[in-house]
């Protein structure tokens, strides 16, 4: 596993986004707590979570509470593993996603959070989307007093533009340790950010970063179909899976970047894991360069 540098420490340049474990269809807890120890055993240490990843209501922080005991009940050292956490967005239960960014709400969610993860001080604590009806330095200044209190190490931000970006650097300095993004080969949207994030030396964590790889998705019907297959003939070539190619492919873009993809199986973490011992050669990073058609809204 290489090694990336995230909240001023050093974890491994594949993480896992830990969503699926909680939300609808998840795993039953046995599953998931395997899946997790899969990821660490692979040499994964930065777990991607939020108070929001739960499907029903009254079930906030389900994911921080499964991490939690995942965590405690690994045989290995969980010294070096980094939990990122989120707060600002909720889930009502009924499969919408509410958004709420007031200063308030966000240093009473990240005091909980660290209660359910069982630490004195989070990590990395992300303000998970921005709020239209909160002006944005507000809901950025209350990561700058979440910094100054100790309940905070190092904050991120997410779903963001990059005016927001500079925004944030502004209020927050050093302080400021990450960008979390979509992108992925389907969706490149976030190429300014992940380009701006680099510069100013913060890590930038795609999420849901095997957007537009899937065979359904490779008909045709929405674009060239040759952009979509050429991942699939590059694994086939090396005898790997399309997941881990485009996971190499995603740390090939810059030395910033982290990519979270998500998981509910040992078997799938672990296959995404050895993404970063692969190194693709300039001959077919040149054929995965095409955009590939925008997975459906």
């Amino acid at each position: 596993m290489q090694h990336r540098t995230l909240a001023h420490t050093t974890v491994g340049a594949i993480g896992l986004g830990a969503m699926p474990l909680s939300i609808e269809h998840r795993p039953d807890e046995s599953r998931a707590v395997a899946t997790v120890h899969a990821a660490l055993d692979a040499g994964v240490t930065l777990i991607d979570t939020a108070d929001s990843y739960h499907w029903h209501a009254g079930e906030e922080g389900h994911n921080e509470r499964l991490i939690a005991r995942a965590l405690a009940s690994y045989a290995g050292d969980t010294s070096g593993v980094l939990v990122a956490t989120k707060g600002g967005r909720g889930r009502p239960g009924d499969g919408s996603w509410t958004v709420n960014a007031t200063p308030g709400h966000l240093k009473r969610a990240a005091e909980a959070s660290a209660a359910r993860l069982g630490v004195e001080a989070l990590g990395l604590y992300q303000l998970h989307k921005p709020d239209p009806a909160v002006p944005w330095e507000e809901s950025v200044g209350a990561l700058r007093e979440l910094l100054d209190a100790g309940t905070i190490r190092a904050a991120g931000i997410s779903n963001v533009t990059t005016g927001q970006i500079r925004q944030a650097y502004e209020i927050l300095g050093d302080g400021l340790a990450s960008v979390q993004n979509r992108y992925s080969p389907a969706v490149r949207d976030s190429e300014p950010q992940l380009r701006l994030s680099t510069e100013l030396g913060l890590a930038f964590l795609p999420w849901s970063p095997l957007g537009g790889i899937s065979r359904s998705s490779l008909d045709g019907s929405s674009g060239p179909v040759s952009a979509g297959t050429a991942f699939h003939e590059v694994a086939a070539e090396r005898g790997v899976s399309p997941q881990r190619i485009t996971l190499a492919w995603l740390l090939s873009r810059s030395p910033a970047v982290i990519p979270l993809p998500g998981a509910s199986r040992p078997a799938s973490v672990t296959d995404s894991a050895q993404a970063a011992g692969l190194r693709l050669t300039d001959a077919e990073l040149g054929r995965l360069e095409a955009p590939l058609p925008a997975p459906p809204a």
